[in-house]
Parts: structure tokens; C-alpha cells; sequence
């Protein structure tokens, strides 16, 4: 099968993404050169004076015209400039096509990011993952612990003074730290994660809303002065929304609107595999085929209404790759599956008048155990 961009003919007026280099022609009237679309090998030269381009980075561009499209390797592509691509993730972890590519609009159109998924889905996963594809520097930052608007930037906390005296002291967050650097240093580029974001009370989440809005702006309770948010600093929330989920507070819609909100899901089962297999290539795939078919089984039962997390199905196959489990007498998946999986809901697995119970029956049914 051939690796050529030629299934259908380049079109003026079509997109792609493309990496560019100076034009080793010296001849030519084009300065830059490229010879790839989308990732495969193009029919023709693609070629663009746009000052626009930055040789050896990703960008987004458009067909202007193709000469000798007729001529298989002759001719050549003129391209203008659209726009750098900011990042690309990598296939460690699967992100829905679709989701991809809005969450990549959504950042390089410099929004904030609210990424909305069951739990275990890998939305603090992500989140790292752009952080690292964009050259960010990451903070993480748990929101359950917040408790007044004050808490996303600093926290009271009682210390003994040198004589022995009780006082209370401002100590900062590690988000007001990044903000900070981020305005001393605006070379350094922070993406701050806003994790169990409906955890904290609808009143302290209102405290970090100037952020979010056009203003960018905190009010700093170390100084009892506002912060300017500088432009390096970008920001992601995540949600867990059910009604499962206890100690959570719906996000309401005036704080939705400061985001530019994402669904997530649990990875497809063929995915799955695919990242489970890359990352324990000791397992064998079909026990990791199974651990998969479990886990989706329990997932999509309509009577449970549970979610598994991918971190569920991780640890299963991390286990089966163990020693201690290698060499196990007989099937050692039953055995992990029973604390892996049911372990983690109410109960026990053996008695089905409990969650961890209904959720055993359902690994039975499903692995015909």
C-alpha cells in the first residue's frame, strides 16, 4: 500500500498540515519546501514564500494552486500559511480523533479548557500530555481543598512564632507561585490544572472566575492587591459529573461559560488494548483483551450505572506482568480482577447483594468464567 498523499487529487482550496524547510533549490523563486501531507510522503513538492513559515515546525496550510496536476512527479503544490500547529499528543494515550482536534482549536484560539468525563477517563492524564506537547510548565492543583475563594491562592494556616506564640500566616498556592513566575519570567509558559473542579462549594469556585473571564484578573489575599493573569498561563478544569459523585456542586452556567467545555469517555476497547499492549508488552494480548472485555462490560452494564477507570484496567495488566503473577497457579485474571475490579465499589465480590457483588456477576457473564 503506498504511503503517498494520492488517494484523491490536491485541490486548490484544500488544508493540510505540513513541516517546511529552506528550499535547497538556490535556483528557485520559492523559498521554503516541504514534502509531506498529513504525515505522508506528497505526489509533488509543496512549496510557499510565505514569511509566515517557520522552517522545521508544524503548520496548517492551504492549496493555492497545483501546477501539472496531471503529471504524477512533476509539478509542484504553491501553498500559503493558516496557522503553526501549537502541539500534537502522542499515541501514548488515546484521545478521541474528534476531541483532538477541538481541543486543539480550543487552546490555539487561547481558551479555557473544561474537560467533562467519567472517572479514570484520563482527563489529569491529558491535561499532562498537553502540557508536555506544548513545552508548559505543569501545575497541578486539587480543588476539593478549597473551601474559600481566598483558598485557590493561599491558605491560613497557625504556626508557632520563635517565642512560642500561636499565629496565623498567609501561605501561597502553588498556582499563585506559577503566577508569579509567570509574570516575573514571561518566557516561562505554565498550564495550571483545576482537578475535582465541582468538589469545591459554587461560592469559593466564584473567587478564581475573574481568572477565567476577559478581565484575567485575582485579587492576591498575601497582598491585598489584584493579579494580572499574564498570557502564558493557560487554564484546564475537569469535572466529574453524576450522581455517583458525592461532595460534588454543579457547575452553574455563568461559571460553564468561562470554558470552552470538552466530553470525554473511556477510550474505545480496541484502543484500550492498544495503549494497555504498548505500555505491558510482557502481558500476553489476549489476557490484556480480556481485562478489557471485563472492564467495558461493567462499563456499559445498564443496571450497574458505575463507571471503571482506566486506571482499573492499568492496574490489572501492571499485576499480570509481575512475578509473583507469571508464574501463578492456574488463571491469575480471576483472582486481580476481584480486587482490582470489584475492589473498588462497595462490598464484597461474593456477595451479590452488594455493588462489588453485582460487579463480579457481570465479569462472570462477560469472561464466562
Amino acid at each position: 500500500m503506498s504511503n503517498k498523499a494520492e488517494a484523491q487529487p490536491i485541490q486548490t482550496g484544500a488544508i493540510f498540515e505540513t513541516v517546511f524547510y529552506p528550499n535547497p533549490k538556490k535556483d528557485s523563486a520559492f523559498r521554503f519546501r516541504a514534502t509531506h501531507i498529513d504525515g505522508k510522503r506528497a505526489p509533488k513538492a509543496i512549496l510557499s514564500n510565505d514569511s509566515r513559515i517557520q522552517p522545521g515546525q508544524l503548520c496548517r496550510v492551504r492549496v493555492i494552486s497545483v501546477k501539472k496536476p496531471a503529471a504524477k512527479e512533476r509539478g509542484y503544490i504553491e501553498v500559503e500559511f493558516l496557522s503553526q500547529i501549537t502541539f500534537r499528543l502522542d499515541d501514548s494515550l488515546y484521545v478521541d480523533p474528534i476531541l483532538a482536534k477541538k481541543l486543539q482549536a480550543v487552546i490555539e484560539c487561547g481558551l479555557n479548557v473544561l474537560l467533562d468525563g467519567p472517572q479514570g477517563s484520563g482527563k489529569t492524564v491529558l491535561s499532562r500530555k498537553v502540557a508536555e506537547a506544548l513545552g508548559m510548565e505543569y501545575v497541578f492543583f486539587n480543588c476539593s481543598s478549597v473551601y474559600e475563594a481566598t483558598d485557590f491562592l493561599a491558605t491560613l494556616q497557625l504556626r508557632a512564632t520563635p517565642s512560642g506564640q500561636a499565629e496565623t500566616v498567609w501561605v501561597p498556592t502553588d498556582i499563585l507561585r506559577a503566577l508569579e513566575a509567570a509574570i516575573d519570567d514571561p518566557s516561562r509558559r505554565f498550564l495550571i490544572f483545576l482537578d475535582e473542579f465541582n468538589r469545591c462549594r459554587e461560592l469559593a469556585r466564584n473567587g478564581i472566575m475573574p481568572a477565567l473571564d476577559a478581565t484575567r484578573k485575582l485579587y492576591n489575599p498575601l497582598t491585598g492587591t489584584t493579579i494580572q493573569i499574564p498570557e502564558n498561563v493557560l487554564w484546564i478544569a475537569a469535572i466529574n459529573n453524576g450522581a455517583q459523585f458525592t461532595g460534588t456542586t454543579n457547575v452553574d452556567p455563568a461559571q460553564l461559560d468561562r470554558f470552552a467545555p470538552l466530553k470525554m469517555d473511556y477510550p474505545p476497547p480496541e484502543e484500550e488494548i492498544k495503549v494497555l499492549a504498548r505500555r505491558h508488552p510482557d502481558v500476553p494480548r489476549r489476557q490484556i483483551e480480556r481485562v478489557v472485555k471485563a472492564a467495558n462490560a461493567v462499563r456499559r452494564d445498564e443496571h450497574l450505572g458505575v463507571d471503571l477507570s482506566v486506571r482499573a484496567t492499568e492496574e490489572v495488566c501492571l499485576l499480570l506482568g509481575h512475578p509473583n503473577f507469571v508464574d501463578f497457579d492456574g488463571d491469575p485474571l480471576p483472582e486481580l480482577l476481584k480486587t482490582s475490579f470489584c475492589g473498588r465499589f462497595l462490598g464484597r465480590w461474593d456477595d451479590p447483594s452488594t455493588d462489588a457483588g453485582l460487579v463480579w456477576q457481570v465479569i462472570v457473564r462477560a469472561l464466562k468464567l
